[in-house]
Formats: structure tokens, C-alpha cells, sequence
């Protein structure tokens, strides 16, 4: 009884903390998530980085940067890449698929180990997915840790509609001129020390577009400094503070990457 209620109490201690925290967050409201909607003093920080996680939906500079182009480019907008289409998303977060699954014409979702997804799918084999089936992939941070991730492109180029997108983003080591990867590397300490996680099998670099375009696409890269000053700070589009981790990717992008004919 005294155990319980010793359980019961720290439970309600710790959604007190949590809710002591988002109020204290929430004044001035200087920054603002273009997914949720929520504003406050500044956004919280994860392991590499200070600032950039959304107390509410969870949302990261990679998943802001995307939205905003998808508010801001008309070329690249929600009518050309989400409205009326179909949509496979891998490894779905709720911040995106929460704001994107009702305007589209059909939404789909995949992982490796199904984590409540609709498909199970080894991305580099999917067999399972006929040619052509759908108009837009979404992969955000996913190919690192995929074993073969060239038989993933092609199979993603292969499930494309014609003149279909993949919009992918990737991890990348600041500066990094090509992609390292070393398959010798199992241990999941030295792929820690190595890739920057235990499950990467690679780190990215600044050649992940032309690797891309290799496989028959079209590469557009969009990074913060497509958009104003101000609005980088507002919805915090890239850190604010620099990691200092040597893996660390301060330089998000995303990847729009059209099928060739």
C-alpha cells in the first residue's frame, strides 16, 4: 500500500514538473513550431543540440525546415508534393503525419520492424509494392540505417509515379566531402564513435545529392537559408547554437528528389 502510493505520488510530482516546465517555456513567445502551432520562450534540447525539439508534437529542425518549404515554395508546396496524392511514409513521426494524413489522397506508412505501420518493408527489396504506386516517398533520416542504401534508391525511384518525389533528409557531418562508411564496423560502440549512433551504418556527406541523382533523380536541396532571416529564427529552421560534436549536422537540408523518365 505504501509502495503504491509512493508510485502514485511520483507519477503526480512528475506531470507536475512537466507541467511547470511548459509553462515556464511558453513565455515570451519568441519561437513558434510551423507544425503544431505551439509558441513559446525557446524550444528543448536534445543530446547534440540545444533548442531545436518541440515540447508539444516533438518536432526537429529537419521536420520544420521541410514544412516551411511546403508553406513557402510554390514550386515545392502541399498542392504539388501532399495534397491529392499517395504517400508512403517510412519510419512515420506523428508531428508530420498528424498535420499531412487527411489531405492526401491516400497515405501509407512502412518501417522495418512495423511499429504499428501498415507495411513491414526492407526498403532495398520491397516487392511487396507494385511499380509506380505512388506519387510522393517520405524517408526523413532512415537510409543511415539501411544496409544497402543504393538498392533503397533504386527500389524508392522504382515505387515512384512518374515525375513522383522522394523528399529524404540524412544525417551529414558538417563539411564531410564524401559519405564514410566501413562495413567492418559492428560493434555498436565504434558505430557510435564511428557514424554517431549505434544503429547508423554511415555518416552522409556533402555528395549525398549526386549519389541520389546517380540512381535517376533530380536533386533540389533546401536548407534554412532559403528563407528570411527572421523566419529561421522564428521556427528555428537550423540550431541556434552550434553543436560541438564532431558528427554533429548543424547544417540541416532536405532532399526533393524527382524521378527522371
Amino acid at each position: 500500500m505504501i509502495s503504491a502510493a509512493r508510485e502514485h505520488a511520483r507519477h503526480v510530482l512528475k506531470r507536475l514538473q512537466a507541467s511547470l516546465r511548459l509553462l515556464w517555456l511558453a513565455y515570451p513567445k519568441t519561437v513558434e513550431c510551423n507544425l503544431c502551432g505551439w509558441q513559446g520562450r525557446v524550444f528543448l534540447s536534445d543530446s547534440w543540440h540545444k533548442y531545436i525539439m518541440c515540447p508539444v508534437c516533438g518536432s526537429n529542425t529537419r521536420h520544420r525546415l521541410f514544412f516551411a518549404v511546403l508553406q513557402h515554395n510554390q514550386t515545392l508546396s502541399f498542392a504539388a508534393l501532399i495534397r491529392n496524392k499517395s504517400i508512403l511514409h517510412f519510419a512515420p513521426e506523428w508531428s508530420i503525419r498528424s498535420r499531412i494524413q487527411q489531405l492526401t489522397a491516400s497515405y501509407k506508412t512502412a518501417d522495418f520492424l512495423r511499429k504499428n505501420c501498415e507495411f513491414k518493408l526492407d526498403m532495398s527489396n520491397m516487392p511487396e509494392i507494385q511499380d509506380g504506386s505512388f506519387d510522393t516517398v517520405l524517408a526523413f533520416d532512415v537510409l543511415e540505417h539501411v544496409p544497402n542504401y543504393i538498392a533503397a534508391l533504386v527500389e524508392i525511384r522504382r515505387i515512384l509515379s512518374p515525375q513522383g518525389v522522394a523528399i529524404l533528409t540524412v544525417p551529414q557531418k558538417d563539411h564531410l566531402p564524401h559519405t564514410y562508411e566501413d562495413p567492418s564496423i559492428v560493434a555498436p560502440e565504434e558505430r557510435t564513435r564511428h557514424f554517431g549512433q549505434w544503429d547508423h551504418l554511415r555518416i552522409f556527406g556533402d555528395d549525398f545529392p549526386q549519389l541520389v541523382e546517380a540512381q535517376g533523380f533530380v536533386v533540389t536541396t533546401v536548407d534554412a537559408t532559403l528563407f528570411p532571416l527572421a523566419l529561421q529564427a522564428r521556427h528555428v529552421l537550423c540550431p541556434p547554437l552550434r553543436s560541438t560534436h564532431p558528427l554533429a549536422t548543424n547544417f540541416r537540408k532536405v532532399f526533393f528528389c524527382q524521378k527522371q523518365a
